[in-house]
Protein backbone atom coordinates (compact mmCIF):
# COMPACT_ATOMS: atom_id res chain seq x y z
CA UNK A 1 0.00 0.00 0.00
CA UNK A 2 2.81 2.28 1.01
CA UNK A 3 4.82 1.50 -2.28
CA UNK A 4 1.49 2.33 -4.49
CA UNK A 5 1.23 5.79 -2.59
CA UNK A 6 4.72 6.25 -3.52
CA UNK A 7 4.51 5.84 -7.00
CA UNK A 8 1.16 8.14 -7.16
CA UNK A 9 2.98 10.57 -5.34
CA UNK A 10 6.24 10.67 -7.46
CA UNK A 11 3.82 10.32 -11.07
CA UNK A 12 2.40 13.51 -9.71
CA UNK A 13 5.48 15.44 -8.69
CA UNK A 14 6.87 14.30 -12.55
CA UNK A 15 3.33 15.71 -14.04
CA UNK A 16 4.59 18.82 -11.77
CA UNK A 17 7.68 19.55 -13.04
CA UNK A 18 6.56 19.01 -17.01
CA UNK A 19 4.06 21.66 -16.22
CA UNK A 20 5.78 24.00 -14.29
CA UNK A 21 8.50 23.70 -17.67
CA UNK A 22 6.05 24.40 -19.65
CA UNK A 23 4.70 27.25 -18.28
CA UNK A 24 8.31 28.17 -17.56
CA UNK A 25 8.51 27.97 -21.63
CA UNK A 26 5.71 29.46 -22.33
CA UNK A 27 6.38 32.47 -19.76
CA UNK A 28 9.69 32.97 -21.33
CA UNK A 29 8.39 32.85 -25.61
CA UNK A 30 5.89 35.40 -24.56
CA UNK A 31 8.46 37.94 -22.58
CA UNK A 32 10.50 37.82 -26.03
CA UNK A 33 7.13 37.63 -28.57
CA UNK A 34 4.59 39.40 -26.25
CA UNK A 35 4.33 42.38 -28.65
CA UNK A 36 4.67 40.59 -31.91
CA UNK A 37 1.64 38.20 -30.94
CA UNK A 38 -0.25 41.37 -29.73
CA UNK A 39 0.06 42.76 -33.27
CA UNK A 40 -0.90 39.59 -35.16
CA UNK A 41 -3.70 39.40 -32.93
CA UNK A 42 -4.95 43.02 -33.61
CA UNK A 43 -3.95 42.39 -37.42
CA UNK A 44 -6.20 39.42 -37.11
CA UNK A 45 -9.06 41.56 -36.04
CA UNK A 46 -8.50 44.80 -38.68
CA UNK A 47 -8.52 42.12 -41.51
CA UNK A 48 -12.01 40.57 -40.06
CA UNK A 49 -13.19 44.43 -40.06
CA UNK A 50 -11.28 45.48 -43.36
CA UNK A 51 -13.30 42.19 -45.28
CA UNK A 52 -16.70 43.31 -44.19
CA UNK A 53 -16.18 46.92 -45.11
CA UNK A 54 -14.96 45.75 -48.64
CA UNK A 55 -18.17 44.67 -48.72
CA UNK A 56 -20.10 47.10 -47.94
CA UNK A 57 -17.89 50.10 -50.13
CA UNK A 58 -18.86 47.34 -53.05
CA UNK A 59 -22.25 46.77 -52.30
CA UNK A 60 -22.76 50.57 -52.35
CA UNK A 61 -20.50 50.93 -55.75
CA UNK A 62 -23.05 48.00 -57.09
CA UNK A 63 -26.52 49.88 -55.86
CA UNK A 64 -24.86 53.27 -57.55
CA UNK A 65 -24.81 51.54 -60.50
CA UNK A 66 -27.49 49.72 -60.42
CA UNK A 67 -29.91 53.07 -59.40
CA UNK A 68 -28.44 55.27 -61.85
CA UNK A 69 -28.98 52.64 -65.03
CA UNK A 70 -33.02 52.50 -63.43
CA UNK A 71 -33.11 56.69 -63.64
CA UNK A 72 -30.53 57.79 -65.97
CA UNK A 73 -31.94 55.03 -69.04
CA UNK A 74 -28.40 56.02 -70.54
CA UNK A 75 -27.39 54.22 -73.54
CA UNK A 76 -24.04 53.79 -72.32
CA UNK A 77 -22.75 51.45 -69.53
CA UNK A 78 -21.97 53.93 -66.67
CA UNK A 79 -19.87 51.67 -64.46
CA UNK A 80 -16.51 52.98 -65.87
CA UNK A 81 -17.52 57.12 -64.92
CA UNK A 82 -18.94 55.56 -61.65
CA UNK A 83 -15.44 53.72 -60.59
CA UNK A 84 -13.44 56.54 -62.06
CA UNK A 85 -15.52 58.72 -59.56
CA UNK A 86 -15.53 56.70 -56.34
CA UNK A 87 -11.13 58.36 -56.38
CA UNK A 88 -12.53 61.62 -56.96
CA UNK A 89 -10.68 64.15 -54.32
CA UNK A 90 -10.51 67.87 -53.47
CA UNK A 91 -7.43 69.44 -52.59
CA UNK A 92 -8.04 72.28 -49.76
CA UNK A 93 -6.61 76.03 -50.09
CA UNK A 94 -3.26 76.67 -48.46
CA UNK A 95 -4.18 78.31 -45.34
CA UNK A 96 -0.54 79.57 -44.31
CA UNK A 97 -1.49 82.81 -45.37
CA UNK A 98 -5.33 83.29 -44.00
CA UNK A 99 -6.62 86.04 -45.45
CA UNK A 100 -9.37 84.93 -47.83
CA UNK A 101 -8.77 81.46 -47.28
CA UNK A 102 -12.69 80.66 -47.03
CA UNK A 103 -13.13 82.47 -50.43
CA UNK A 104 -10.87 80.04 -51.89
CA UNK A 105 -11.89 77.35 -50.17
CA UNK A 106 -15.79 78.34 -51.44
CA UNK A 107 -14.71 78.48 -54.71
CA UNK A 108 -13.40 75.19 -54.68
CA UNK A 109 -16.16 73.37 -53.41
CA UNK A 110 -18.32 75.57 -56.41
CA UNK A 111 -16.34 73.83 -58.83
CA UNK A 112 -16.45 70.48 -57.00
CA UNK A 113 -20.40 70.91 -56.90
CA UNK A 114 -20.24 71.79 -60.58
CA UNK A 115 -18.08 68.74 -61.25
CA UNK A 116 -20.49 66.04 -59.43
CA UNK A 117 -23.40 67.73 -61.31
CA UNK A 118 -22.12 67.27 -64.55
CA UNK A 119 -21.00 63.75 -63.81
CA UNK A 120 -24.68 63.57 -62.95
CA UNK A 121 -25.83 64.65 -65.42
CA UNK A 122 -23.79 62.41 -68.54
CA UNK A 123 -24.48 59.21 -66.62
CA UNK A 124 -27.98 59.63 -66.13
CA UNK A 125 -29.35 62.16 -68.94
CA UNK A 126 -33.10 61.21 -68.40
CA UNK A 127 -33.09 61.48 -64.71
CA UNK A 128 -35.27 64.45 -63.18
CA UNK A 129 -33.67 67.43 -61.32
CA UNK A 130 -34.98 65.43 -57.60
CA UNK A 131 -33.50 61.96 -58.92
CA UNK A 132 -30.08 63.79 -60.02
CA UNK A 133 -29.61 65.62 -56.47
CA UNK A 134 -30.19 62.00 -55.09
CA UNK A 135 -27.86 60.34 -57.03
CA UNK A 136 -25.14 62.84 -56.34
CA UNK A 137 -25.37 62.03 -52.50
CA UNK A 138 -25.75 58.38 -53.46
CA UNK A 139 -22.37 58.85 -55.22
CA UNK A 140 -20.47 61.06 -52.84
CA UNK A 141 -22.24 58.25 -50.10
CA UNK A 142 -20.06 55.33 -51.84
CA UNK A 143 -16.83 57.90 -52.43
CA UNK A 144 -17.07 57.87 -48.78
CA UNK A 145 -17.27 54.43 -48.45
CA UNK A 146 -14.36 53.81 -50.64
CA UNK A 147 -12.06 56.38 -49.08
CA UNK A 148 -13.10 54.59 -45.09
CA UNK A 149 -11.71 50.97 -46.76
CA UNK A 150 -8.95 52.52 -48.71
CA UNK A 151 -7.07 54.39 -45.47
CA UNK A 152 -8.20 50.97 -43.24
CA UNK A 153 -6.35 48.78 -45.99
CA UNK A 154 -3.10 51.20 -45.54
CA UNK A 155 -2.77 50.64 -41.90
CA UNK A 156 -3.59 47.31 -42.71
CA UNK A 157 -0.71 45.73 -44.54
CA UNK A 158 1.35 48.71 -43.57
CA UNK A 159 1.11 47.27 -40.19
CA UNK A 160 1.15 44.15 -41.79
CA UNK A 161 4.63 45.03 -43.50
CA UNK A 162 6.42 46.49 -40.80
CA UNK A 163 5.10 44.77 -37.88
CA UNK A 164 5.33 48.15 -35.94
CA UNK A 165 2.99 47.62 -33.33
CA UNK A 166 2.33 51.07 -33.04
CA UNK A 167 1.59 51.25 -36.85
CA UNK A 168 -1.21 48.89 -35.85
CA UNK A 169 -2.47 49.96 -32.79
CA UNK A 170 -3.65 53.45 -34.26
CA UNK A 171 -6.23 51.71 -36.65
CA UNK A 172 -7.15 49.68 -34.11
CA UNK A 173 -8.16 52.11 -31.25
CA UNK A 174 -10.36 53.78 -33.54
CA UNK A 175 -11.85 51.42 -35.69
CA UNK A 176 -15.37 50.64 -33.78
CA UNK A 177 -15.51 54.56 -34.25
CA UNK A 178 -15.01 54.27 -37.63
CA UNK A 179 -17.14 51.17 -38.57
CA UNK A 180 -20.00 52.93 -36.63
CA UNK A 181 -20.07 55.95 -39.35
CA UNK A 182 -19.27 53.28 -42.39
CA UNK A 183 -22.57 51.18 -41.34
CA UNK A 184 -24.49 54.45 -41.44
CA UNK A 185 -22.98 55.48 -44.39
CA UNK A 186 -23.91 51.97 -46.03
CA UNK A 187 -27.53 52.93 -44.48
CA UNK A 188 -27.77 55.91 -46.67
CA UNK A 189 -27.42 54.28 -49.65
CA UNK A 190 -30.87 53.01 -49.09
CA UNK A 191 -31.98 56.86 -48.59
CA UNK A 192 -30.97 58.21 -50.87
CA UNK A 193 -31.68 55.54 -53.36
CA UNK A 194 -35.46 55.75 -52.23
CA UNK A 195 -35.44 59.52 -51.63
CA UNK A 196 -35.97 59.11 -47.54
CA UNK A 197 -35.30 61.65 -45.08
CA UNK A 198 -31.82 60.77 -42.85
CA UNK A 199 -31.08 62.18 -39.47
CA UNK A 200 -28.95 65.38 -41.11
CA UNK A 201 -32.50 66.30 -42.47
CA UNK A 202 -34.13 67.35 -38.66
CA UNK A 203 -33.35 70.74 -39.85
CA UNK A 204 -35.29 71.19 -42.89
CA UNK A 205 -37.94 69.20 -41.18
CA UNK A 206 -38.81 71.67 -38.90
CA UNK A 207 -38.32 74.30 -41.73
CA UNK A 208 -40.89 72.71 -43.45
CA UNK A 209 -43.00 72.37 -40.25
CA UNK A 210 -42.97 75.74 -39.73
CA UNK A 211 -44.22 76.87 -43.26
CA UNK A 212 -47.02 74.75 -43.47
CA UNK A 213 -47.86 74.43 -47.00
CA UNK A 214 -46.99 78.48 -46.91
CA UNK A 215 -45.78 80.02 -50.58
CA UNK A 216 -41.89 79.38 -51.26
CA UNK A 217 -39.56 81.14 -53.73
CA UNK A 218 -35.98 80.93 -55.11
CA UNK A 219 -33.71 82.81 -53.12
CA UNK A 220 -30.61 81.61 -53.72
CA UNK A 221 -28.60 78.34 -54.98
CA UNK A 222 -31.17 75.25 -54.21
CA UNK A 223 -32.47 77.55 -51.21
CA UNK A 224 -36.44 77.92 -50.69
CA UNK A 225 -37.61 80.85 -48.68
CA UNK A 226 -41.68 81.71 -47.40
CA UNK A 227 -43.41 83.54 -44.63
CA UNK A 228 -45.60 83.27 -42.22
CA UNK A 229 -47.10 85.06 -39.46
CA UNK A 230 -46.75 84.28 -36.07
CA UNK A 231 -47.90 86.02 -32.84
CA UNK A 232 -47.89 88.93 -34.87
CA UNK A 233 -44.41 88.58 -35.89
CA UNK A 234 -43.22 88.08 -39.50
CA UNK A 235 -41.15 85.17 -39.90
CA UNK A 236 -38.98 84.45 -42.27
CA UNK A 237 -38.16 80.68 -43.07
CA UNK A 238 -35.46 79.24 -45.38
CA UNK A 239 -34.76 75.54 -46.17
CA UNK A 240 -32.62 73.74 -48.82
CA UNK A 241 -35.15 72.91 -51.95
CA UNK A 242 -36.19 69.89 -51.63
CA UNK A 243 -37.38 66.99 -51.80
CA UNK A 244 -33.97 66.27 -53.88
CA UNK A 245 -30.97 65.43 -51.75
CA UNK A 246 -29.23 69.01 -50.98
CA UNK A 247 -28.18 71.13 -48.56
CA UNK A 248 -28.04 74.66 -50.78
CA UNK A 249 -26.50 77.16 -50.06
CA UNK A 250 -27.78 79.13 -46.65
CA UNK A 251 -25.26 81.22 -45.94
CA UNK A 252 -25.88 82.95 -49.45
CA UNK A 253 -29.99 82.48 -48.72
CA UNK A 254 -29.69 84.54 -45.50
CA UNK A 255 -27.31 86.83 -47.05
CA UNK A 256 -29.88 87.92 -49.58
CA UNK A 257 -32.86 88.03 -46.78
CA UNK A 258 -31.34 90.65 -44.47
CA UNK A 259 -29.86 92.46 -47.85
CA UNK A 260 -33.32 92.79 -49.12
CA UNK A 261 -35.07 93.29 -45.08
CA UNK A 262 -32.47 96.36 -44.82
CA UNK A 263 -31.38 95.97 -41.16
CA UNK A 264 -35.24 94.89 -40.24
CA UNK A 265 -34.46 91.40 -39.17
CA UNK A 266 -34.82 91.50 -34.97
CA UNK A 267 -33.42 87.45 -34.80
CA UNK A 268 -32.07 84.84 -36.72
CA UNK A 269 -32.52 81.20 -35.38
CA UNK A 270 -30.47 78.44 -36.89
CA UNK A 271 -32.29 74.90 -36.81
CA UNK A 272 -29.53 72.13 -37.29
CA UNK A 273 -28.65 68.29 -36.41
CA UNK A 274 -25.96 68.69 -33.94
CA UNK A 275 -23.78 65.14 -32.53
CA UNK A 276 -24.77 64.06 -28.86
CA UNK A 277 -22.22 62.52 -26.29
CA UNK A 278 -22.23 59.41 -24.89
CA UNK A 279 -24.97 59.08 -22.27
CA UNK A 280 -27.36 61.98 -24.22
CA UNK A 281 -30.88 60.76 -25.31
CA UNK A 282 -31.44 60.99 -29.38
CA UNK A 283 -33.86 63.58 -30.39
CA UNK A 284 -32.58 65.79 -26.95
CA UNK A 285 -33.15 69.44 -27.59
CA UNK A 286 -30.25 72.39 -26.45
CA UNK A 287 -30.83 75.69 -27.08
CA UNK A 288 -27.47 78.43 -27.56
CA UNK A 289 -26.54 80.74 -29.59
CA UNK A 290 -24.81 81.08 -32.77
CA UNK A 291 -24.73 80.01 -36.24
CA UNK A 292 -25.65 75.75 -35.81
CA UNK A 293 -24.44 74.95 -38.74
CA UNK A 294 -21.70 72.24 -40.53
CA UNK A 295 -19.32 71.33 -43.18
CA UNK A 296 -16.44 73.10 -44.34
CA UNK A 297 -17.67 76.30 -42.77
CA UNK A 298 -17.63 78.55 -45.84
CA UNK A 299 -21.59 78.80 -45.25
CA UNK A 300 -21.51 79.23 -41.54
CA UNK A 301 -18.65 82.08 -42.72
CA UNK A 302 -21.22 83.99 -45.08
CA UNK A 303 -24.08 83.80 -42.20
CA UNK A 304 -21.98 85.19 -39.34
CA UNK A 305 -20.48 87.73 -41.85
CA UNK A 306 -24.05 88.84 -42.77
CA UNK A 307 -25.68 88.63 -39.48
CA UNK A 308 -22.40 90.79 -37.50
CA UNK A 309 -23.31 93.43 -40.34
CA UNK A 310 -26.69 94.04 -39.38
CA UNK A 311 -26.38 93.25 -36.32
CA UNK A 312 -28.74 90.67 -35.74
CA UNK A 313 -28.15 88.23 -33.06
CA UNK A 314 -28.20 84.96 -33.57
CA UNK A 315 -29.66 82.16 -31.97
CA UNK A 316 -29.72 78.27 -32.23
CA UNK A 317 -31.76 75.13 -31.88
CA UNK A 318 -29.52 71.68 -31.42
CA UNK A 319 -31.29 68.42 -32.39
CA UNK A 320 -28.89 65.88 -30.55
CA UNK A 321 -28.05 62.70 -32.20
CA UNK A 322 -25.19 60.25 -32.89
CA UNK A 323 -22.77 59.87 -35.45
CA UNK A 324 -24.38 56.94 -36.80
CA UNK A 325 -27.51 58.47 -37.46
CA UNK A 326 -26.16 61.53 -39.45
CA UNK A 327 -26.75 60.48 -42.93
CA UNK A 328 -28.72 56.81 -41.81
CA UNK A 329 -32.75 56.83 -42.65
CA UNK A 330 -34.44 59.17 -39.83
CA UNK A 331 -35.48 57.37 -36.65
CA UNK A 332 -38.51 57.86 -34.91
CA UNK A 333 -36.54 59.79 -32.14
CA UNK A 334 -35.67 62.48 -34.58
CA UNK A 335 -38.94 62.67 -35.84
CA UNK A 336 -40.75 63.25 -32.75
CA UNK A 337 -37.96 65.85 -32.04
CA UNK A 338 -38.69 67.69 -34.29
CA UNK A 339 -42.07 69.07 -33.21
CA UNK A 340 -40.27 69.70 -29.61
CA UNK A 341 -38.11 71.93 -32.12
CA UNK A 342 -40.87 73.65 -33.18
CA UNK A 343 -41.92 74.83 -30.07
CA UNK A 344 -38.56 75.62 -29.56
CA UNK A 345 -38.22 77.77 -32.03
CA UNK A 346 -41.36 79.47 -31.46
CA UNK A 347 -40.74 79.96 -27.66
CA UNK A 348 -37.40 81.68 -28.76
CA UNK A 349 -39.39 84.02 -30.95
CA UNK A 350 -41.78 85.08 -28.25
CA UNK A 351 -39.13 85.22 -25.54
CA UNK A 352 -36.42 87.38 -27.86
CA UNK A 353 -39.00 89.03 -30.00
CA UNK A 354 -41.80 92.18 -29.62
CA UNK A 355 -45.05 92.09 -32.39
CA UNK A 356 -44.09 93.76 -35.79
CA UNK A 357 -41.08 92.38 -35.51
CA UNK A 358 -39.40 90.37 -38.31
CA UNK A 359 -36.99 86.94 -37.60
CA UNK A 360 -35.80 84.71 -40.01
CA UNK A 361 -35.16 80.90 -39.18
CA UNK A 362 -33.08 78.53 -41.04
CA UNK A 363 -33.24 74.82 -41.49
CA UNK A 364 -30.14 74.04 -42.38
CA UNK A 365 -29.34 70.50 -43.44
CA UNK A 366 -29.82 67.84 -46.35
CA UNK A 367 -33.44 68.06 -47.31
CA UNK A 368 -33.89 64.55 -48.91
CA UNK A 369 -37.62 63.02 -48.94
CA UNK A 370 -38.13 66.70 -47.68
CA UNK A 371 -40.61 69.36 -49.51
CA UNK A 372 -41.46 72.77 -48.57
Amino acid sequence: MLQLLGQLLQQDSEIGMILQSLFSFAFIIYLFYAQRIQAMTMLRQIETSLRKVKSLRDDGRKIAIETIKKFGKSERDPTPQVERFMDHFMIPPISMDPAGVVQKLGKIINVREFTFEREVAQMAPEATQVQRNNLENLLEAGLALNIYYKVIRHYYLLGKKTMNIYVIMQIHMILPMLIQQIEAYSAALQAFRDGIPIGDSVGPIVAAKLLNGAEVHEVAKEMAAGEIEYEGRRVIITKAWGPGGSVGKPGDAIRTILDKEKGNVKMLITVDAAGKLEGEGVGEIAEGVGAAIGGPGVEKYKIELAATEYEVPMFAVAIKLGMEHVVAPLVEELMDATDKAVSSVKGLILEYSEEGDTVVVAGIGNTVGVAQ
